[in-house]
């Protein structure tokens, strides 16, 4: 009997410490709000709708958005296994990206060509979801610059 019970303690607790670890499923259609988003600056006039679709080996995040009634749509793939992938940048153009999990975090490293030429730039993205699952956050960063941080709503 004490075996049995040692035996479910032990699957119980690595189901838990599983749970806690897993990758996050950021699928699904989410909004973009800029009232609880911090240093966005003029993205705050406009919107965007993302949808998210997510496997074990990828991340796949369509955007379509308007600002200033301009209309515009971006595809992004983000390659779960760590191997690099080519993606474009609204305001950098085209990128390398390497993406890795932290927890339940997505933190993926953008390198595009600089403004100079021969220069590069770096910028450190980190994705992740409230408790509930209901909002999205994008943190975006470059070293010596404040990081940007999207808020988004997940859909009904």
């Amino acid at each position: 009997m004490k075996k049995r019970i040692m035996a479910l303690v032990v699957f119980l607790t690595a189901v838990v410490a599983y749970a806690a670890t897993a990758p996050a499923n950021f699928s699904g259609t989410w909004t973009f709000t800029p009232a609880q988003s911090k240093n966005v600056g003029m993205m705050a006039q406009g919107t965007i709708q993302t949808v998210i679709t997510q496997s074990k080996l990828q991340l796949a995040v369509d955007d379509n958005s308007v600002f200033n009634g301009q209309k515009d749509t971006q595809h992004t793939v983000y390659d779960l296994t760590g191997k690099p992938a080519t993606n474009t940048s609204m305001m950098a153009g085209q990128a390398t990206t390497r993406s890795r999990w932290e927890g339940a975090q997505l933190v993926t490293e953008w390198e595009s060509a600089g403004a100079i030429a021969g220069t590069q730039t770096k910028r450190t993205e980190k994705r992740y979801l409230s408790a509930d699952g209901n909002t999205m956050f994008v943190e975006s960063a470059r070293a010596g610059k404040d990081a940007i941080l999207m808020v988004f709503l997940k859909g009904k």
